[in-house]
């Protein structure tokens, strides 16, 4: 079941040993795009280059995904003699979904960065970069850092490709109609689903009403392939 991402901020994974929120505010920056970005229409996620914006917008998309803290803790770390803190970009908080609390996915702790940056300077990052995965690990979530081949991918070309169907609108009957019988079969290809509701001059209509339940997640697909008239479909399952 679905529970508003209000409630869930107070009922997290029972591992969790803190309530984490955003511990640094982001503001405008000469170096790269900062802004905020209205995930899921609830929440605003502040986010300091595109490769972050891009970040949330992938992670926005899967149905897996919970919640997303932007600047979620400091952790101290030492260089030499000196103390520091590092402030990692996001957390990512996962759906337990039919899991068992044995068995649940961990929270995220994620740094993103550019392949250039982090390869020109991970001897000078690593000691904070180990302090941040030794502190995901005492609170029961996992660290990893992303650059662009982990963000910049076909799924994120697929996101990106159906976001302009996402508003469209089309009759709810059509939609319930296409939604009934893709759940009766189970699964099926675009192409499939084309020629039982929308022949002839209906069918680039049609092909555009499916991008939008996909874009919308009323329907599913294997995101991470390229899209084509052969892509197979089921409902979409929120659990």
């Amino acid at each position: 079941m679905v529970i508003a991402a209000t409630r869930l901020r107070m009922n997290r994974n029972s591992c969790d040993k803190v309530e984490p929120s955003q511990k640094r505010r982001i503001g405008p920056t000469r170096r790269s795009v900062s802004g905020s970005y209205a995930f899921r229409s609830e929440t605003s996620i502040q986010f300091e280059s595109t490769l972050e914006r891009d970040f949330i917008i992938k992670h926005e998309f899967y149905h897996s995904v919970l919640d997303m803290i932007p600047q979620p803790v400091e952790i101290p770390f030492s260089l030499g003699n000196q103390s520091y803190t590092y402030t990692p970009d996001f957390l990512v908080y996962y759906r337990l979904g039919k899991l068992d609390y044995s068995s649940y996915p961990k929270p995220m702790l994620v740094e993103v960065k550019p392949e250039q940056e982090w390869r020109k300077n991970w001897r000078k990052w690593l000691p904070k970069w180990k302090a941040a995965w030794g502190y995901a690990q005492q609170q029961g979530w996992c660290f990893h850092i992303y650059d662009e081949s982990r963000i910049r991918d076909q799924t994120l070309r697929n996101i990106m490709f159906l976001e302009r169907y996402k508003r469209l609108r089309f009759p709810v009957e059509e939609s319930a109609w296409i939604l009934n019988n893709l759940r009766q079969m189970g699964s099926a290809s675009i192409d499939f689903l084309l020629s039982r509701h929308f022949t002839g001059l209906y069918r680039t209509e049609g092909l555009a009403h499916i991008w939008h339940l996909l874009a919308s997640r009323q329907i599913d697909c294997d995101i991470s392939r390229p899209l084509s008239e052969s892509t197979e479909l089921w409902v979409a399952n929120h659990e």
